[in-house]
């Protein structure tokens, strides 16, 4: 009986690594890319990550400056939920996409973010004022597929658990 729970707790502990290595692996897989391509994941990242930033910034003192909270809610969720998960977008993804960790998770709340407001809060406004969040959506798609690159704290992760 012993030996049958010990052989069952070892099954479990491996499965559990197993799950691990397959969650590290999808989050913080940088791709497999040349130099150059690294370099060029970099600066993407960074540049859109700090454009981004800067329209969090001000979200960010919004959500919590103690006055009223005067925030479209394009989901139908209140306004004050409406601007946190914006603020976590704009903000704390913007951020993991700057550092390069969990990167393609990052990029997916910014996409979504992106796509409420090309295609929600700016869907009468005509093609000009959707072009700028489908742009970004466009550049958030390609970095959860693509990935960090080399010079990524994502590559530092995922090195350590290969």
């Amino acid at each position: 009986m012993y030996c049958k729970n010990l052989k069952n707790n070892s099954n479990k502990k491996q499965l559990k690594q197993k799950t691990m290595k397959q969650i590290t692996k999808l989050l913080f897989n940088p791709g497999q890319y040349p130099k150059n391509v690294s370099i060029a994941l970099l600066i993407l990242r960074v540049v859109v990550g700090i454009f981004m930033l800067t329209h969090g910034i001000g979200k960010f003192e919004a959500l919590f400056d103690g006055q009223p909270i005067k925030f479209g809610d394009p989901l139908g969720i209140g306004s004050t939920a409406s601007l946190a998960l914006t603020v976590f977008a704009e903000v704390f993804c913007s951020i993991l996409l700057i550092l390069g960790l969990a990167t393609r998770f990052a990029a997916i709340p910014l996409l979504i973010t992106m796509l409420v407001a090309a295609f929600i809060v700016h869907a009468d406004d005509g093609f000009g004022k959707q072009e700028f969040a489908l742009l970004y959506g466009l550049i958030y798609i390609t970095i959860a597929i693509i990935g960090s690159g080399k010079y990524s704290l994502d590559y530092l992760v995922f090195r350590r658990r290969k």
